[in-house]
């Protein structure tokens, strides 16, 4: 097997540029649209709507890679970097690393990409490791750095990544290239286009001893921000999670040959679909204003509590519903009195039901906004 950077024209890569026109046509124009959509909403709700985007790639970047954190916990920690006020409670490493390198990709999109940016963000992603040798720099194992699948007695060797003696020599490679790209940069190279090829670039060196995958998205999510001028807010980890099959196996076609046309346009799609997640988000948070502004005064505190629980839930809403069983919980009524609260948050049209009797689960009345599969076709036509 021949990997991707035993090529002789690596890392040259070479792609259809008029394939992927119409793609960044529209991620520009979903970037200015969502930036102009956020303007409009209050301080609070630009706060939330930036600690719930960022917690959710957390959550999602880190569980794509097989490690599930506590959602509460990572935005405790989020808040806590942003400033902002945040209710106390035990944050475990992984929780409090992810939230800092994210927090840090956040603040500084314009910042310059850089060895020492990277090593940070090793850091932060690797703390409470004690089973790692090198942290917070690039590895330097003797032992192939491969990604497999299978029993030990058969297994897959799906990539191999360059020896590690060659690990300095690429990423310095790797941060020219990222420099060079960039929009003020030598050869500027469109938002999907840069952050697609720095992503499976960066992929290919694998430079750390693990943690490779969050860095590379985050490195993504970098790009995206650097082309529009500000975070981008993109839900990149949070799509690629739902597509995450498709996803290894994209990445690992793509480590054939240094032609990267397929590679580029599957990410296009997947990108675009996380800026319209982002949208619909945006849009859920000014529906919600709207929502409370109306049934100011209305509700009892109970109701109130209820309710504002569940809006923190975000579009998707609790999973499976609300039901009379939850509400008790978090609010600590009676059974009676909970079945009372939750059919006047419906005549109140605050909820909506679906079932009956023991089944009947609850839903906040607010209209939930699809959001579909992005592919880009072989005339780079979006569909």
């Amino acid at each position: 097997m021949t990997w991707i950077w035993q090529r002789s024209d690596w890392p040259q890569f070479s792609w259809d540029r008029t394939r992927l026109r119409k793609a960044e046509e529209q991620f520009l124009l979903g970037a200015g649209r969502v930036a102009g959509i956020a303007k409009h909403l209050e301080l609070e709700d630009q706060e939330q709507l930036t600690v719930e985007t960022i917690s959710s790639e957390a959550v999602t970047t880190s569980e794509i890679e097989g490690e599930i954190l506590d959602r509460a916990s990572v935005q405790s920690s989020i808040r806590k970097h942003l400033g902002l006020d945040a209710e106390p409670r035990r944050v475990r490493p992984a929780e409090e690393g992810i939230a800092e390198m994210l927090v840090d990709l956040y603040r500084t999109p314009a910042a310059p990409l850089s060895h020492a940016v990277i090593f940070a963000w090793h850091r932060a992603l690797m703390k409470g490791r004690a089973d790692l040798i090198d942290i917070g720099c690039y590895r330097t194992g003797e032992s192939p750095m491969q990604v497999v699948s299978g029993p030990v007695h058969a297994r897959k060797v799906h990539f191999e990544a360059p020896p590690s003696s060659r690990v300095p020599e690429e990423m310095e490679r790797f941060m020219k290239w990222f420099h060079a790209t960039g929009p003020n940069g030598s050869d500027p190279l469109p938002a999907l286009t840069r952050a697609g090829i720095a992503h499976l670039y960066f992929e290919t060196i694998h430079p750390f001893e693990d943690g490779n995958g969050r860095i590379g998205r985050a490195i993504s999510e970098k790009a995206l921000s650097q082309t529009v001028g500000h975070p981008t807010l993109t839900s990149l980890a949070t799509t690629i999670l739902i597509r995450r099959k498709a996803y290894y196996q994209a990445l690992e076609n793509a480590n054939r040959a240094t032609e990267i046309t397929r590679w580029l346009a599957w990410f296009a799609g997947i990108t675009l679909e996380a800026q319209a997640r982002t949208e619909a988000r945006i849009e859920f948070l000014i529906d919600k204003t709207r929502l409370l502004d109306r049934l100011r005064g209305d509700l009892n505190s109970r109701q109130d509590k209820a309710l504002q629980r569940m809006l923190r839930e975000g579009p998707e809403g609790f999973k499976g519903g609300l039901s009379a069983g939850n509400y008790t919980t978090i609010t600590g009524a009676s059974p009676a009195t909970a079945t009372r609260d939750l059919v006047d948050l419906v005549a109140k049209g605050a909820l909506v039901r679906s079932g009956e009797g023991r089944h009947a689960r609850y839903a906040v009345a607010i209209p939930i906004r699809p959001v579909s599969p992005v592919t880009v076709d072989e005339s780079g036509n979006l569909m």
